[in-house]
């Protein structure tokens, strides 16, 4: 499904980046596995993929930092010659209420989750136009379209990201790139590993199929619109939240 393509991953050196890593290039894509802290993690998917007969590099990039995602998408497209898949899924979370929630908290969220995928976007523009074809996979969330109390950072930056998303899909179309988001509900990761079992049961109750879902859950559906079976899909949301946004 994916056979010649190169994609390029943020985050993907655990959780739902990694699933959607592995998945892609189960679909036979080579990737390059983008990931800011977590070396061992990030070279233990390369090797993952490089079994599969695909070609893989880390390559270490903290989103938020402008010029060293610029370094780092030219240095992917030296070495894999080119990148017809962009899936912006690095994220971080400072959740407080409002009233206890820092400058600094905020700015940091907004900076890695909206202007992270901005940055790579605006590197990845001109290679893409040159190109005319590619496709653009952003990591919004149903918090970005329900809003939820104690989380307004990670709320309006994912919010962000599905009005660039659509932005980006009107000034691209014409050149066959297609951009679209995808918003998961709750998903079993370390994230969500990390709350209270209250927490999680008051979860589950929100959601219509009363079942948590898994990083391989979004990584099909990010594989699906990166591959030519979508490509007549594009400035599209599609939640893979169990029918909490419905």
């Amino acid at each position: 499904m994916l056979e010649g393509k190169t994609a390029l991953v943020t985050g993907a050196s655990r959780g739902i980046g990694r699933e959607i890593a592995l998945t892609l290039a189960s679909y036979g894509a080579d990737v390059i596995v983008n990931y800011n802290g977590s070396k061992e993690k990030a070279d233990e998917v390369v090797k993952l993929i490089r079994e599969m007969g695909r070609k893989a590099e880390a390559a270490q990039c903290s989103v938020a930092d402008f010029d060293a995602c610029g370094e780092m998408i030219a240095k992917a497209l030296e070495e894999f010659g080119k990148i017809d898949i962009l899936v912006n899924n690095a994220g971080i979370t400072k959740d407080n209420l409002l009233m206890r929630m820092t400058p600094e908290d905020f700015a940091a969220v907004i900076d890695t989750n909206l202007k992270g995928t901005y940055n790579t976007i605006k590197h990845m523009y001109r290679p893409f136009l040159k190109q005319r074809s590619g496709s653009i996979i952003n990591m919004a969330s149903v918090t970005g379209i329900l809003g939820n109390a104690g989380q307004a950072n990670y709320a309006a930056s994912k919010a962000g990201v599905i009005g660039l998303t659509k932005s980006m899909a009107r000034e691209l179309a014409g050149r066959n790139i297609t951009v679209n988001a995808v918003a998961p509900g709750f998903i079993a990761t370390d994230m969500t590993d990390a709350m209270t079992d209250a927490a999680k049961e008051a979860t589950l109750e929100q959601i219509p199929l009363k079942r948590v879902g898994t990083p391989k859950d979004i990584a099909e559906t990010v594989a699906f619109l990166a591959s030519s079976k979508a490509s007549y899909i594009t400035g599209q949301v599609i939640s893979v939240d169990g029918g909490m946004a419905m």
